[in-house]
């Protein structure tokens, strides 16, 4: 078999004696996975509101008042034109921003390059036979990753705000394991936010120095602080991918009548029994 300074030659042609193929493997099941929900999720519209809860697909819709008020006619700019496709729901609309972000982010791009599209498929192991084009074609769509943050960091406050909504419900401040779930759902995409290589040298990776050009501890605690995220930037980027759906299955659950909520509001309760 051909080699190349001590490399094996070919697609998938390694020298490697380890399961290299497993987490290629994994990645695109787990993706995969997560997409094909999503879409059926989205394309739903409904089922998206749970007593004070609602889910973080929908968080362009308004905030729910009682049980009933599901309707996905209402969102969050106001009532939907008659003449909008029912196939277009707001969580496609909303899954776009944040999925730039992560289709550009550098972690996903390692990740799905390697899973899909085997290039390459691992370390040390022979990609598909294509030309390289250097910066050009796609490189150039995936160098907006750091127009898209923008996009990110916009999303949080909303994610937050609806989390805060959830701790109340009928004009009584509580909590409930909906209002828990939501709560570190915002931690989570926080923490892969701000975990971010586009973030980290927005707030300090321009400079050279930080004692240097007179750059404030706090500033300086912040970069340190992304640095901690960015460390563990591929664990954020799958918890946070998957809790997300985690939440919006919680909250569909209990609409839909197969799972109760735990809550100071009513002890352990159905949607149906919220007042």
């Amino acid at each position: 078999m051909a080699t190349t300074g001590g490399h094996v030659q070919g697609f998938g042609q390694t020298n490697r004696t380890d399961r290299w193929w497993v987490g290629p493997a994994a990645t695109a099941g787990g993706l995969g996975a997560w997409l094909l929900y999503y879409a059926w999720a989205a394309f739903q519209g409904k089922y998206w509101a749970a007593g004070p809860y609602i889910s973080p697909f929908y968080i362009t819709y308004t905030h729910p008042t009682s049980v009933t008020d599901t309707s996905p006619a209402y969102a969050f700019w106001g009532m939907w034109p008659e003449w909008w496709p029912a196939l277009i729901t707001p969580a496609l609309i909303l899954g776009f921003l944040p999925g730039t972000f992560r289709v550009t982010c550098y972690y996903y791009r390692k990740a799905y390059y390697r899973a899909f599209f085997g290039m390459p498929p691992g370390c040390a192991v022979g990609p598909r036979p294509v030309n390289y084009r250097g910066e050009t074609g796609l490189l150039l769509f995936q160098n907006l990753h750091r127009y898209t943050l923008y996009l990110a960091l916009l999303l949080l406050p909303i994610l937050y705000y609806e989390a805060a909504l959830s701790y109340s419900w009928g004009g009584e401040l509580g909590i409930g394991l909906g209002s828990v779930i939501l709560t570190i759902n915002c931690f989570l995409i926080t923490g892969y936010t701000l975990g971010c290589h586009a973030w980290r040298h927005l707030i300090g990776g321009r400079l050279n120095c930080f004692s240097c050009d007179g750059i404030s501890e706090a500033r300086h605690g912040a970069w340190r602080f992304t640095t901690w995220l960015n460390i563990r930037h591929m664990r954020f980027a799958w918890m946070s991918l998957y809790w997300f759906l985690f939440t919006d299955v919680f909250i569909r659950l209990m609409s839909m009548g197969y799972l109760p909520d735990i809550n100071t509001w009513n002890g352990i309760s159905w949607i149906a029994d919220f007042h």
